[in-house]
């Protein structure tokens, strides 16, 4: 036996070497040519059978990595063409975003998705895509904020009832914003998520509880805020009579715990998936069915809880202030992936930016520091995976709104409104978002609207620039 012939067997590599001193042993044991030819056929047919051990096992034990190689590769070659997809508002979005969702489109993965009309450029998938994938999760796919979120909540006074000075006293107090931020330890507050057995049961979410538990209650940089406003409603709904109301309206995330959640496992999956092609490379996922699968699902949905519980904790504090206790709160998350049934399979839709919006359930869809958000009521349209927009969605990029926005015609804008701003950067100007009444109109077949809220009095963290 020689090399040439184990090479006509279509062996690779290291696996001509172990073949061909396999089958010299063969040799010297007796056997000829034909005989030893048939037997790395067999091996190479199905090297599982031969790793038990015997004269065949390293070569059986290369082979098997080989093939798992091979596999692994296939699994992770993109589709050709993107699979089609609804686009709402195309007329507002930039073509960067549609060709990160085509990518998303492209992967092996993917089963459906849409695009919301506030879509813009983001990380991985598009801010404003929702996308469906059969027994996976991609980190990016959900976002660096896991679990970022809104909630609003109407209050038994009325719109006039608190001053600005109040309210602006009242935020200032109450709220805390920006990057490692929070409360001191005998106002910080406790909820009951920071005491899930959950925490206990990943290393990473137990070396991050502490900072999680620092920094309860609290908001982060960006887009995220707390605002007083007037909640108007048009007729009786939500248990309350036609009306206006003074309402509080917030945004806020899960903070440094969800991001470093996102950060571990988008590594490990692209880890995972080491020959992917580039322009996925965000969009790196991790089968349901795997530990790591399965520990990024876990965390997912306690950053989740753990953003949420931030806005309880917000709205608790300023209307224990007030000394009320709030008539109705409307709440979602837009950053989490969910098990949902999509054409009668159960598929893992990813909302990244998009807000969720089955048939009659309630969300809720900000516009910027100055113009009005929406209240919503879901019609479950199946093509929109049952999604919306969440937001206006930006139409300048921070650093675009930091070095082409004037100062002076933003605190216009603001001044024109009525709007009291503590913090808040130029990069957050209202400039930097699409109109969200042209955004709320592309989708009248998602949602429909059942009152508008208009902020008054807004605080957030300092940007790049002070507004």
């Amino acid at each position: 036996m020689n090399g040439k012939q184990i090479t006509k067997l279509g062996f690779e590599k290291k696996a001509i070497a172990l073949a061909l001193t396999a089958a010299t042993a063969r040799e010297r044991a007796g056997l000829g040519r034909d005989d030893i030819l048939s037997e790395l056929y067999a091996v190479k047919d199905n090297p599982e059978a031969y790793l038990s051990g015997g004269v065949y096992a390293d070569l059986a034990r290369e082979l098997a990595a080989q093939n798992a190689k091979n596999r692994a590769r296939q699994g992770e070659a993109l589709r050709p063409t993107p699979l089609p997809y609804r686009i709402w508002g195309e007329d507002l979005i930039e073509p960067g975003a549609t060709a990160q969702m085509d990518v998303a489109m492209r992967l092996p993965i993917s089963r459906t998705g849409a695009l919301m009309p506030d879509a813009h450029v983001g990380y991985g998938l598009p801010i404003g895509g929702v996308l469906a994938t059969e027994d996976a999760v991609i980190p990016y796919g959900v976002g660096v904020d896991i679990g970022c979120s809104m909630m609003l909540s109407v209050l038994p006074l009325a719109a006039n009832g608190l001053s600005t000075d109040e309210a602006r006293a009242l935020l200032l107090k109450h709220t805390r914003f920006g990057a490692g931020v929070s409360f001191e330890k005998n106002v910080r507050g406790d909820h009951e998520v920071l005491h899930e057995e959950t925490w206990r049961e990943q290393s990473i979410l137990r070396h991050l509880y502490d900072k999680a538990a620092e920094q309860i209650g609290t908001s982060g940089s960006g887009n995220h805020f707390v605002e007083f406003g007037t909640f108007s409603l048009g007729q009786a709904d939500l248990d309350l009579e036609a009306g206006e109301y003074l309402a509080v309206l917030s945004h806020s995330g899960s903070r440094g715990f969800g991001a470093q959640v996102a950060n571990h496992y988008t590594k490990t999956a692209q880890d995972l998936h080491p020959n992917l092609d580039p322009a996925a490379r965000k969009l790196a996922w991790l089968p349901l069915d795997t530990e790591a699968g399965q520990g990024y699902w876990q965390a997912m949905n306690l950053a989740g809880r753990y953003a949420l519980a931030n806005h309880d904790l917000i709205h608790a504090r300023l209307a224990r202030a007030l000394g009320v206790k709030p008539l109705v709160q409307v709440s979602n998350s837009h950053n989490l992936a969910w098990k949902q049934l999509v054409g009668g399979e159960e598929r893992i839709v990813h909302r990244k930016g998009a807000t969720p919006a089955e048939a009659g359930q309630l969300g809720l869809i900000p516009g910027s520091m100055a113009d009005p958000g929406f209240v919503v009521r879901g019609r479950g349209n199946a093509e929109a995976l049952a999604s919306a927009s969440h937001g206006a969605g930006r139409q300048l990029g921070r650093k675009a709104a930091a070095n082409t926005l004037a100062k002076r015609d933003v605190q216009a804008y603001l001044r024109e409104r009525g709007i009291t701003l503590i913090g808040g950067g130029i990069d957050e100007a209202p400039q930097a978002y699409k109109r969200i009444e042209q955004v709320i109109a592309r989708q009248s077949d998602l949602v429909d609207v059942v009152g508008q809220f208009t902020p008054r009095v807004v605080r957030m963290d300092t940007g790049s620039e002070d507004v």
